[in-house]
C-alpha cells in the first residue's frame, strides 16, 4: 500500500463555532467548549483512507511543557467506541478521499490554547501533520462540567450576554449604569489567555499552573488577583478613590471592559488608570464569561470594610454631627463584586453554585490581593473556616455600625440606633433590564431564629438595637429633585411614640462624600434647634442644601452624607440618623432614526440638557455597544454648552449582529462627569 498522504483539511471554524456557541468570537480561529464533539474533514491525495491498513491518531497539547501526567497532552487513536472521560476521535463519514472525523475532549479538560497534530501510519511507515490550533473553554452546557448550569435562560444571561447593568447609588436611591462586557469582541479571548499566562503562579511553575486550568476555582482566584495591580503582578487596573484622576481615565467614565482590556494589552500589560469596585468587578466578569464560567456583577449596599475583623464598625462624631476621628473601618455606600457559578468538590456539594470573587484590592488573601471564590451558601450559614475569605465577605454584609457621640467634655456616648449593613444586594434580572434582589441568598431574614444561629456560629453578637417602638424616633427625608444644579431640602423627621410631650435638641450636618465612605468638606449645617413634640406627633427640622455650597465640593461620586443628631432631654439618650444622598445627573436622551437592520446604516441622535448655571466646556460623548459599533466612537463638541442649552449629536452606526443590542453612552465635561445613558435596539436580521 502506498503511504496515506494528507493533502488539505478543514477545521469548520464556522459550523463548530455555531454548535459550541462561540461563533461571535469571529471565524478566524476554532474556539470550542470542553466535553462537546467537534468535526474536522481530512482530504487525502492519491488514495482514500482504509481502516484495515491505515492507523490514524491525534495528538493535542497545551502550555509550554505539555505532559500526559499533567493533563496538558493527550495522544489518542481513532476508535469505534469513544470514552467520555478522555480525548477521542471517531470516523463520522467517508466520501471518496475525504474523511470526516468527530473529536471530543473530556468535560474536565484543561482550558487554553491547544495544538492539534494528525499522525498516519501504514505498514509501519508514518507521517505527522500539524493541523492547527484551537482554544478550549469551560462548558456550562455539559452536565459533567464543573460549571454546568441547567437553565438555558440563565446561560444566555450569564455566559452569552455581552452587555448588562450594574447597580449603584445608595440604599435609598438605587440606579443602574449600562456596561459593555464584550467578552466575544475581537482580541478579548487572546487577552484573557495572556492574563492567565503572565500571572505569578504561571511564572513560578508553568507546568503546575497549566495542569490546574481545568478547575474554575483555581481560574477564579487567578482572575481575581490579576484584575488589580496591587501585587505588582502586571494586573489590569490601578485602583484610585481620591477624586484625582487627571493622569488617566476617571473610574466613572468607563462604559465597558473591552476598552480597558485592549489598553492593558497595547501598553505592554501596564495597569490601566483608574478603577473602582464596579470597574474591577465588570472586567473580571468579562474575563470569566469569556472563558466560559457563568458570572454576574453584584452590588451590596451599605457594604462594611471591617479591617480588624471584629464585625463592629465604630464611628465617632461630635455633637454637631461632624466626624471626630478617621476610622480605618469604612462603610461603602455600595460595593460591587462578581458571582461565578461552579461546583466546589473541595468543600462538598452543599457549597456548589454561586461563588463570590472580589477583584477590588482591599485585603490580602494568602499573601495576595484577591478574594474568593467564597460560596454564597457559606456566607449565609456563617461557615467562617471554609475557603476562601468568608469572614471578610460575611462582615461586608453583616457587620454592625455603632455611632459614638463625643461630647464637649470628651465623654463618649453610644447612640441608640445602628445603621444597616448589607442591604438590597442586587444584580441584573435574567433577560430583562430590571433589578433582582438576591439579599436572601446571603442572609436569613433579620431577627429570625436562623439569623441568630448563624451569628452564634460566627461568634457575632448583634449589637444593634432594632427600631424602638416607644420613645423618640429619628429619620432623614429628602425632598424631590436632588438634581445637580439645583438647591434641595433635607429634613430630620422626629416622631414621638409616647403619650407625653417630649423636648429635644436636633442638629443636621451635610458633607460631600465618596462612595467608599471618605468624607469631604461640609456643604450644609443647621444651628441646634430645640423642639417640643406633642404625644404621638411628628415634627420636621429642615436643612436647605444650596448648589453654590456643594458645587465645588462634590466628588465625581455625586454624594452628600447627611447626619442628624437628636438629644432627648428626658432620657439623656442620643439618637443618630445617617443618609447618603445621590445628586442626580441629567438624563441622556437617545433616539434611533430609521429601521434598524443588520449591515445597514443606522443613525442615533444623542442629546443632553445642561442643568447648571454655568457653561459646560470640553464636552465629549463616548458611544459603544457590542454588535452596533466597531469599538468606541468618541465625539468631542467644538463649542461649550451654555446653561439650559442642549448638547446634541448624530452618529452613524453599522449593526453587525442581529437581535437585541444595547447602545451605551457616556458624557464627560469639566462640570458634569460620568453621565450615563443607554438604549435597547432590536436589529432585524439581514434578508437572505
Amino acid at each position: 500500500f502506498a503511504d496515506l498522504v494528507l493533502e488539505t483539511w478543514d477545521l469548520h471554524c464556522d459550523r463548530n463555532g455555531r454548535e459550541h456557541r462561540t461563533a461571535d468570537m469571529g471565524c478566524k480561529q476554532l474556539v470550542l467548549r470542553r466535553g462537546q464533539p467537534f468535526s474536522i474533514t481530512l482530504r487525502f491525495s492519491g488514495r482514500a483512507y482504509d481502516e484495515s491498513v491505515d492507523k490514524l491518531s491525534f495528538n493535542v497539547e497545551t502550555g509550554p511543557c505539555p505532559s500526559e501526567t499533567s493533563g496538558t497532552q493527550s495522544h489518542f487513536a481513532m476508535t469505534d467506541c469513544p470514552e467520555e472521560s478522555c480525548w477521542s476521535a471517531v470516523v463520522q463519514q467517508q466520501d471518496g478521499e475525504s474523511l470526516s472525523v468527530s473529536l471530543c475532549s473530556p468535560p474536565d479538560a484543561r482550558i487554553g490554547r491547544y495544538s492539534l497534530t494528525l499522525e498516519t501510519c501504514t505498514d509501519y511507515q508514518g507521517s505527522s501533520y500539524q493541523i492547527g490550533d484551537f482554544i478550549l473553554l469551560f462548558n456550562p452546557w455539559h452536565p459533567e462540567d464543573t460549571v454546568f448550569m441547567r437553565d438555558e435562560n440563565e446561560r444566555r444571561e450569564y455566559v452569552l450576554s455581552q452587555d448588562g447593568l450594574i447597580f449603584q447609588g445608595t440604599s435609598d436611591y438605587i440606579y443602574s449604569i449600562p456596561w459593555n462586557f464584550g467578552q466575544f469582541e475581537d482580541e478579548v479571548l487572546a487577552i484573557c489567555l495572556k492574563m492567565l499566562d503572565i500571572n505569578p503562579k504561571h511564572l513560578r511553575d508553568q507546568n503546575r499552573d497549566c495542569s490546574r486550568r481545568n478547575d474554575p476555582v483555581y481560574i477564579g482566584r487567578v482572575v481575581s488577583a490579576m484584575v488589580n495591580c496591587n501585587d505588582e503582578d502586571r494586573g489590569v487596573l490601578f485602583g484610585r478613590w481620591d477624586n484625582r484622576y487627571e493622569d488617566g481615565m476617571s473610574p466613572m467614565a468607563w462604559i465597558g471592559s473591552v476598552d480597558i482590556l485592549k489598553r492593558w494589552k497595547n501598553f505592554g500589560c501596564q495597569p490601566v488608570k483608574y478603577g473602582q469596585c464596579w470597574v474591577f468587578a465588570a472586567v473580571a466578569c468579562t474575563v470569566m464569561r469569556c472563558l466560559g464560567i457563568p458570572s454576574r456583577v453584584v452590588t451590596n449596599f451599605n457594604s462594611a470594610h471591617d479591617t480588624n475583623a471584629n464585625l463592629t464598625i465604630d464611628r465617632y462624631i461630635n455633637e454637631r454631627g461632624e466626624q471626630e476621628r478617621q476610622s480605618w473601618d469604612k462603610i461603602w455606600n455600595f460595593h460591587c463584586w462578581v458571582e461565578s457559578w461552579m461546583t466546589r468538590p473541595d468543600l462538598g456539594a452543599v457549597y456548589d453554585g454561586w461563588q463570590v470573587l472580589d477583584p477590588t484590592p482591599q485585603e490580602k488573601s494568602e499573601g495576595v490581593y484577591c478574594c474568593g471564590p467564597a460560596p454564597v451558601k457559606a456566607i449565609k450559614e456563617g461557615d467562617m473556616l471554609l475557603k476562601y475569605d468568608i469572614p471578610f465577605i460575611f462582615a461586608e454584609v453583616n457587620a454592625d455600625v455603632v455611632y459614638w457621640v463625643v461630647q464637649g467634655d470628651g465623654m463618649q456616648k453610644q447612640s441608640i440606633r445602628s445603621s444597616d449593613v448589607g442591604k438590597f444586594i442586587s444584580t441584573k434580572s435574567i433577560g430583562r433590564d430590571s433589578r433582582e434582589d438576591i439579599t436572601h441568598n446571603y442572609k436569613y431574614p433579620e431577627g429570625s431564629e436562623e439569623e441568630r444561629a448563624v451569628f452564634e456560629k460566627a461568634e457575632h453578637q448583634k449589637k444593634s438595637i432594632g427600631e424602638e417602638d416607644e420613645g423618640l424616633h429619628l429619620r432623614i427625608k429628602v425632598s424631590e429633585g436632588a438634581n445637580k444644579g439645583s438647591d434641595f431640602d433635607v429634613f430630620a423627621v422626629v416622631n414621638n411614640n409616647t403619650d407625653e410631650e417630649r423636648v429635644c435638641r436636633v442638629t443636621l450636618c451635610a458633607r460631600a462624600s465618596s462612595h467608599n465612605g471618605t468624607l469631604g468638606p461640609q456643604c450644609g449645617l443647621t444651628d441646634p434647634v430645640e423642639i417640643d413634640i406633642e404625644p404621638r406627633a411628628e415634627k420636621r427640622v429642615p436643612l436647605r442644601i444650596l448648589y453654590e455650597e456643594y458645587r465645588d465640593k462634590l466628588t465625581q461620586d455625586n454624594l452628600i452624607k447627611v447626619v442628624a443628631l437628636l438629644n432627648d432631654h428626658q432620657t439623656g439618650d442620643i439618637l443618630v440618623a445617617v443618609r447618603d444622598i445621590y445628586v442626580e445627573n441629567p438624563p441622556i436622551k437617545i433616539r434611533i432614526l430609521g429601521e434598524p437592520m443588520q449591515n445597514r446604516k443606522l443613525v442615533a441622535e444623542i442629546s443632553l440638557v445642561n442643568p447648571l448655571a454655568v457653561p459646560l466646556n470640553g464636552c465629549v460623548f463616548v458611544v459603544e455597544g457590542t454588535g452596533l459599533t466597531e469599538g468606541q466612537l468618541v465625539k468631542e463638541l467644538e463649542e461649550p454648552v451654555e446653561p439650559q442649552a442642549e448638547a446634541k449629536l448624530r452618529m452613524d452606526l453599522m449593526p453587525r449582529l442581529s437581535g437585541l443590542q444595547k447602545l451605551m453612552v457616556d458624557f464627560e465635561s469639566d462640570q458634569l462627569t460620568g453621565v450615563k445613558g443607554y438604549r435597547n435596539v432590536i436589529i432585524a436580521p439581514q434578508p437572505l
